[in-house]
């Protein structure tokens, strides 16, 4: 897993972005720190994690976006401290029939993964951004990405105060991601966006 330091200039806030698959941080650099350190991880062909020390921030928050939502979870120790849990267009059952992608769709990606299915796949998350700008790994690269992140078992869960949701998503389905935050009783804000909703946005605080 790679992480980047967005801003980290010793402010007392933290935002820890847990990223999307296929993507990097150029899909939230252009979003105002404001007095927030932000830092976000992607990347999740492997899982190590260096162990970074959050203990002067006095106000810590965790965004995740897409498949983060699940893997973020993966880190329950090193985040379960954090004071709010943000959920963007993921829940924390991502391949699943009725909380998250049906199994068959994602394993039909997976096996059916070439330049051109990627090209869709891409178009599908954003109608107005051209992602492949925001990736640059190789096809094998995001084909394995997916892989990872189908084999990965999470054994605790972090309780997410609240899920933003698109009503336009292609990749998740918005009825299984309302059954599920619903279930979780979370508090669901709907957006009418495709997957990637952060064009719409300038400022991290309006995520929160």
């Amino acid at each position: 897993m790679q992480y980047k330091w967005l801003n980290k200039k010793e402010n007392k806030n933290l935002i820890v972005f847990f990223n999307g698959w296929g993507m990097d941080e150029k899909v939230v650099e252009h979003l105002n720190f404001a007095n927030y350190d932000v830092l976000t991880f992607y990347d999740y062909r492997s899982l190590e994690i260096d162990d970074f020390d959050f203990s002067n921030y006095e106000n810590k928050v965790l965004i995740a976006w897409s498949m983060g939502v699940y893997v973020c979870n993966y880190f329950y120790e090193q985040f379960k401290n954090f004071d709010k849990f943000v959920a963007i267009n993921g829940t924390q059952k991502p391949i699943d029939e009725n909380y998250g992608i049906p199994p068959v769709i994602y394993n039909l990606t997976v096996d059916n993964f070439n330049e051109l299915s990627c090209s869709k796949f891409m178009k599908k998350i954003s109608t107005t951004v051209d992602l492949k700008e925001y990736s640059s790994r190789t096809l094998e690269a995001l084909k394995q990405e997916l892989i990872s992140i189908r084999d990965l078992k999470v054994e605790k869960l972090f309780n997410f105060d609240k899920a933003i949701l698109s009503t336009k998503d292609r990749i998740f389905p918005i009825k299984n991601m309302k059954n599920y935050w619903n279930e979780k009783r979370v508090e669901i804000i709907e957006v009418e966006k495709a997957h990637y909703i952060f064009d719409s946005y300038k400022n991290w605080s309006d995520l929160i």
